[in-house]
Parts: structure tokens; C-alpha cells; sequence
């Protein structure tokens, strides 16, 4: 499947704005299932400095500044992408169980399963805890097998929870979401990755775009899409990472689209920077739009 996302992003500020600084994850990364075949990038003002170059996680990561007065900022990026779907070569019950993977992780002399251990602990957004842990119930036994269980646990979060974007901003604590059962992707994403790494399972954070598709008989709204995210837990050397969406209770195919991944939000947040000057009110506008070439 082909893609064409566009992501444009507005800055406008009630002040000049002297000097920024800035940080975006807005290319799509090449991928074991995904393929970046052409990138078109323009950003207003012209940047005095510009670089694309991958990040500690491998993810391409842009840096700019921009050194002369502007009162508004724009960033248009435009993506074609080719997406193959994951198949998996083995049934939900003959993966790999919680208990094995806990074992190798703990005995393990591979490179990279050290590398996976990183995903193991806290993080910015993302703090283990008892509550955190007990909210799996039973779904990590260690004689239960690991893609079924995360698969059920995806499906847990599903049903418990209601995607709602007025109950949540960057900044709420996991806890307060599991109690009040209410968020968006980010949350759901965080919710998900705390809990793993609570058992003493790897689970890294998913960012990029999912297309969606308007009801029957309707067009579809020019920048009615948006970015999404996601997890990934890593299932044994077999395996390797495999991907789950708790927002739409699925393992993500060809109609996600992935930017970045990192430890969670903060390492891959679109676009993060500082600015001088630029007065006391900044209004932001965000259009995302995926689609469809094949």
C-alpha cells in the first residue's frame, strides 16, 4: 500500500520572535515493512541552519534555527511512503511466554536483547508502578503466552476506556487516567507501555499516522487526519518487536505510518524547540492529511 501523508504545522506568535531553536520527528523512518520513497520539506522562514540526522533510536530527526525576527512559523512535509503488512509466521498461542522472555532477559548475553533491557525502565512520561502493575490482573503469567496476552491486554484498554481529548493534556499522570478510564492514543499508549514495563516486559512507544477512512458516501475533510500513536512490545529473538494499537484495538498493518519510536513521547515528540521574544500568546495549527496512491 502507498501513501502520501502531508503534515503541515503553523506557528503564529503576538510578537516578533527574535531567534528558535527547534527539534522535529516529522520524516517517516525506513523500516523492516516500510519504505520512504520521496520527502519534500519546505519550513517559512528559510532557516539560517538546517540538518536531517538520525537520533540515538535511529529515527530521522530534524534540527533548524532560524536567526532573523518572523511572527509566524510554518513546516510543510510531505511523505510518500510504501507500507507492506507484517505477517506473523505463528499462531497467538505458540509465542514465546512472559515467563521465557523475563528468563532470557535476565540471563541474556546478545547484544541486542541488552539493548532491549533500555525499554525496561522508567521514563519521562512513563513511571512503573504496584497500581500500574496490578491493572494487568492476570494477563502476564509466566506460563502464558506473550502475543496473546498483550493482544488480550490491547483489547482490555480498548473496552475499559473512552477515546475522549477533553480529559487529558501531555502532562497527566498515568494514574489519573487508569482511574478516571478516559484519554486519547498518546495516554492509551503510555497506559499500555507502563503496565508492560511494571511486569518486567520491554515495550517501546509508536509514533506516525493512521489513515482513516470518512463514513460511506462522504468526502473526506482536508486535514481531518492526525498523528497517532502507539506501542510495541519486543517478543524474543523469533519475533523481534510486534506492534499493538490500543485506541483501535488492532496490530498495526498497512494503514499505520511510523514516524518514530522511542522510550515515550519525549523522544519523539513532533516538534519541540525554544524561542526568544515572540510575546505572550502563541496560536498553533495542526493539518495532517493521508492519502491513499495505490
Amino acid at each position: 500500500m502507498k501513501f502520501q501523508v502531508r503534515h503541515i504545522t503553523e506557528y503564529q506568535y503576538s510578537a516578533p520572535v527574535s531567534l528558535c531553536y527547534n527539534l522535529a520527528h516529522l520524516l517517516p523512518r525506513n523500516t523492516s515493512q516500510q519504505n520512504c520513497q520521496l520527502q519534500k520539506l519546505a519550513i517559512t522562514p528559510t532557516p539560517s541552519y538546517q540538518q536531517i540526522r538520525s537520533d540515538y533510536f535511529g529515527n530521522q530527526t530534524l534540527y533548524f534555527s532560524i536567526e532573523e525576527l518572523h511572527n509566524s512559523l510554518t513546516i510543510d512535509v510531505i511523505s510518500d511512503v510504501e507500507v507492506t503488512p507484517l505477517f506473523l509466521d505463528q499462531s497467538l498461542d505458540s509465542s514465546i511466554t512472559c515467563g521465557q522472555l523475563r528468563q532470557q532477559l535476565q540471563q541474556t548475553t546478545l547484544p541486542e536483547q541488552r539493548l532491549v533491557k533500555e525499554y525496561l525502565f522508567d521514563s519521562p512520561h512513563i513511571q512503573c508502578s504496584e497500581q500500574l502493575s496490578a491493572y494487568t490482573d492476570d494477563c502476564f503469567i509466566d506460563q502464558q503466552p506473550l502475543l496473546a496476552a498483550v493482544q488480550d491486554f490491547t483489547a482490555k484498554i480498548f473496552h475499559e476506556f473512552t477515546f475522549d481529548p477533553n480529559t487529558t493534556d501531555v502532562a497527566t499522570p498515568l494514574e489519573q487516567v487508569l482511574h478516571q478510564r478516559s484519554g486519547v492514543c498518546q495516554d492509551f499508549a503510555h497506559l499500555a507501555i507502563a503496565c508492560l514495563r511494571s511486569v518486567g516486559l520491554p515495550a517501546r512507544y509508536m509514533s506516525g499516522y493512521l489513515e482513516t477512512l470518512p463514513p460511506p458516501g462522504e468526502e473526506k475533510l482536508v486535514g481531518a487526519d492526525a498523528s497517532h500513536a502507539w506501542f510495541a512490545v519486543y517478543m524474543g529473538e523469533k519475533l523481534g518487536w510486534v506492534e499493538f494499537d490500543p485506541t483501535n484495538n488492532v496490530m498495526p498493518c498497512e494503514q499505520h505510518i511510523v514516524t518514530a519510536w522511542g522510550r515515550d513521547y519525549a523522544d519523539v515528540a513532533p516538534l519541540q524547540g525554544l524561542i526568544f521574544d515572540g510575546g505572550d500568546e502563541q496560536h498553533l495549527r495542526v493539518s495532517v492529511d493521508v492519502k491513499r496512491l495505490s
